[in-house]
């Protein structure tokens, strides 16, 4: 039943971006678990959402003030705004006169390039955006990155490249394909969202670059929808976005109530990272072995057998059982079972498909037969560890 004591509530954002959706519901979550009554404004086409807000009637405005153009619109509202966005090195870029909650863009990048260097790694590179002011957060992480590399006395590689469209497609792969080429070998690439991440996957399938042991890369944003579209499961920083959300809410909560809370600022370190196929980097001395790996990890979700992977690689089943046995120490239908089993749970930790579409395309014959093999190797059910990687995520 609605009642007149609700608190009409703005929330500016795009819900194109994965950011800005887990921001969404980090708001949500804090409305569930208080007893906060808000009435809730999203438009619904993005491009509309600044179209005569200057003028809101409501009570209160959560927006991404990565967004120049609504930073700026919003200079002129008299109702409490509280802002989300990126972190900055220089405290003079903040907007003033608002709460801002941020992601700390510092603490993503090191986070990224921490876990490189515990697989192994030894050179690294940043894969970002075109400099431009709706991409500041993306020059940032540019910062972050330089600073790190610099404090170890490395140079950093950076490659913009360009924005993606349709019309462009091929002069931006063919771009990726030319800066990766160019790398020394192996080395870590850190992008600058999931998006970019998964853009660079498929420059390294297309030009025959072995994932991870030639490139091994990590996204940032852990973006369901990006990871069910890469042939590659990609690892990636988790920002933390909801918390964000929930300290939004809480900030505007607190300034409906007469709580004054101009210039605060908060920064929010990432959540985790979750660690997956594409930079699993392992040194494999011999070719073949890397030659195969290369082979299964884009091909193992297809049903592909040991006898498919030698004939790729060139040479007889029994010596490529015994390169893996002397390499990996475990055989070939082991390696392509494990890469199944990845691309499974990565399916699961979605929620959004049934567990026999999982096992339908993550390649096993059948859901009985992953209902075995998650027993045998992980100690649950396929449903079980749904459920807990999903309880876990709603905290």
């Amino acid at each position: 039943m609605y009642t007149s004591k609700a608190h009409r509530i703005a929330l500016l954002f795009n819900a194109n971006k994965s950011f800005d959706r887990e921001v969404i519901s980090g708001v949500a979550a804090y409305l569930g678990s208080t007893r906060a009554a808000w009435d809730l404004f999203l438009e619904e086409d993005f491009r509309l959402r600044l179209a005569g807000i200057e003028n809101w009637q409501g009570d209160g405005i959560i927006a991404d003030f990565d967004d120049p153009a609504v930073a700026a619109a919003l200079s002129r509202c008299n109702v409490p705004v509280v802002a989300v966005g990126g972190s900055y090195a220089d405290e003079a870029e903040y907007p003033r006169g608002v709460p801002y909650v941020a992601t700390d863009n510092f603490k993503l990048i090191k986070l990224a390039r921490d876990h490189l260097i515990d697989v192994g790694l030894h050179r690294f590179a940043l894969f970002s955006l075109p400099k431009a002011m709706e991409n500041r957060w993306a020059q940032e992480r540019e910062i972050a990155f330089r600073s790190l590399m610099e404090a170890d006395n490395m140079e950093a590689e950076i490659f913009r490249g360009c924005e993606t469209s349709a019309s462009a497609w091929d002069e931006s792969v063919e771009g990726q394909i030319a800066w990766l080429r160019s790398l020394p070998k192996p080395v870590g690439v850190i992008a600058v969202t999931d998006a970019r991440a998964r853009q660079l996957l498929q420059a390294c399938i297309i030009a025959g670059i072995a994932v991870p042991e030639q490139v091994a890369i990590i996204g940032i944003d852990n973006d369901p929808l990006v990871r069910m579209l890469t042939r590659i499961p990609l690892s990636s920083v988790i920002q933390g976005a909801q918390e964000m959300g929930r300290t939004a809410a809480h900030l505007l909560d607190q300034m409906l109530h007469g709580v004054r809370l101009s210039n605060t600022r908060i920064l929010m370190p990432p959540a985790g990272i979750n660690v997956f196929a594409s930079s699993q980097h392992q040194a494999v001395r011999h070719p073949h072995v890397a030659r195969a790996r290369h082979f299964i990890r884009q091909y193992a979700c297809q049903g592909i057998k040991t006898h498919q992977v030698a004939e790729y690689v060139g040479v007889s089943r029994s010596s490529l059982e015994a390169y893996f046995r002397q390499e990996l120490g475990c055989s070939v239908h082991d390696v392509i079972l494990q890469f199944k089993l990845n691309a499974a749970k990565a399916g699961l930790e979605c929620g959004q498909r049934s567990i026999a579409d999982v096992a339908l395309e993550c390649g096993f014959t059948s859901t009985q037969y992953m209902h075995l093999v998650f027993k045998r190797e992980l100690g649950c059910t396929p449903r079980a560890y749904r459920d807990r990687a999903l309880a876990v995520e709603s905290e």
